[in-house]
């Protein structure tokens, strides 16, 4: 439910570089800036403009997008500040309008200016392509002028499409400058650019899983049974393919369970191991931070009654954020590893990204830094950075188990896998074997 039908053509997409726009629009504009056969490099998109509001609309639009702006250099800084008139901030995305004055010399002198930068891996003339009384001394000579002397992706982007002059647009397409119809959709033509590029950027995966063999005849032989995993089973499966996981044991006693505890240390977490139970919070089936023998014999009381003597004991985890890791089957591309946001409300959030395994360090690093909870990784609110090296371990490990046993295996939730300062630890695994 989590993966929707759509998620396995979105990881056969990205493990092979499969552009994907959301309108005609969208794939008009790509095209035209494909069509130029100008490649973006390292770094982001600079834009200069005509007006400020429109300028504040391409930085707002290019962050719901997606595109990353170049970061300009002092150099470039004070280059544009020479160039323009007093008050105008020499900054990128650059708004360029002042009174008008030497209107040529400036416009053309600030694109230079960018397109030399080191970070600017491509430029848009964000300017309305209305009707210019002389086209030749306007923007579309600017243009013409500016083009040929860079090899940096480079096209018109206009934010009012119906009031683009068909002729004028006719002529910067025959200069071979692609014109971009809108806002939203010729940003999204740079964000494919780059993305591009980024996914050229990546190395071959090489090597094969590292595994023993033992280890995996030992898995596939236990997926191969009727019977479901217990919590501490897949638990295990986990750490055996080198993702890190709590400290459990699996008890059907209150004097086992307090022997465990004991052995663990105090405070502990006390859940059902009811293999029946796939969502253990949703039936009350988890109790955690029990300080004492107390309150461990009170939670067991009440899980027992309820849930059955079965139970695991585990070690309290270390605060961090929540992380959903794991594997779920395709009828027709087989399986597929996935990253989300993790906890109670991961289903409800539908924050998630899918991949073909096996994975890179490169990979999955892209895999998480696409979740909308990829910010809380960098620490808010004064809470520190989480470890997303160690994460990024976690997924590749999880690809490789996903590479070795995938054929026997309907689903694995790894839900969730805790990401703190000093690493992450799964706390909590369901492994559905494939029957047939």
């Amino acid at each position: 439910a989590l993966a929707g039908e759509d998620g396995a053509y979105e990881a056969l997409f990205e493990a092979h570089g499969v552009l994907r726009v959301q309108s005609l629009d969208e794939m008009a504009d790509t095209l035209a800036l494909f069509g130029s056969g100008r490649r973006a490099g390292p770094g982001g998109l600079a834009s200069v403009h005509d007006s400020g509001g429109e300028r504040a609309l391409l930085v707002d639009s290019a962050a719901a997008v997606g595109v990353p702006l170049a970061s300009i250099s002092e150099r470039t800084t004070r280059r544009l500040t020479e160039l323009l008139e007093p008050g105008l901030l020499p900054v990128n995305p650059l708004d360029f309008w002042g009174t008008g004055r030497d209107a040529h010399e400036v416009v053309t002198g600030c694109m230079r200016a960018l397109l030399e930068d080191t970070d600017a891996a491509a430029l848009a003339f964000s300017v309305d392509l209305t009707t210019e009384d002389q086209p030749d001394e306007g923007y579309i000579r600017m243009a013409e002028e500016v083009f040929p002397v860079t090899e940096k992706p480079f096209a018109m982007l206009s934010n009012f499409a119906s009031g683009i002059d068909r002729a004028d647009a006719t002529r910067l397409e025959d200069a071979g400058i692609p014109v971009l119809e809108g806002t939203l959709t010729g940003l999204g033509a740079f964000r494919h650019l780059f993305d591009y590029r980024d996914h050229r950027s990546l190395p071959a995966i090489e090597g094969r899983t590292s595994i023993p063999v033992q280890v995996r005849e030992h898995w596939q032989e236990r997926l191969s049974m009727a019977d479901p995993l217990y919590e501490a089973e897949g638990l295990s499966l986990l750490s055996d393919f080198g993702i890190p996981v709590v400290t459990v044991s699996l008890v059907g006693s209150l004097d086992d369970a307090v022997a465990a505890a004991e052995r663990l240390g105090f405070p502990v977490a006390l859940k059902t191991a009811d293999r029946a139970v796939q969502h253990k919070s949703d039936v009350g089936g988890v109790r955690v931070g029990l300080e004492d023998r107390t309150a461990l014999a009170d939670a067991y009381g009440e899980l027992s009654a309820s849930l059955g003597p079965a139970v695991t004991v585990a070690a309290m985890a270390p605060a961090g954020v929540e992380i959903h890791l794991g594997i779920l089957r395709d009828e027709q591309f087989g399986p597929l590893v996935l990253v989300a946001a993790g906890g109670v409300l991961v289903e409800v959030l539908n924050d998630r990204c899918l991949a073909m395994p096996p994975l890179d360090q490169a990979r999955a690093r892209r895999l998480i830094d696409r979740l909308e909870v990829r910010p809380l990784l960098d620490g808010v609110r004064g809470q520190p950075p989480a470890d997303i090296d160690s994460l990024t371990r976690a997924v590749v490990a999880l690809s490789w188990l996903a590479h070795d046993l995938g054929e026997h295996i309907e689903a694995l939730d790894a839900n969730p896998v805790i990401v703190g300062v000093d690493g992450c630890l799964a706390v909590d695994a369901l492994v559905i074997p494939r029957r047939g």
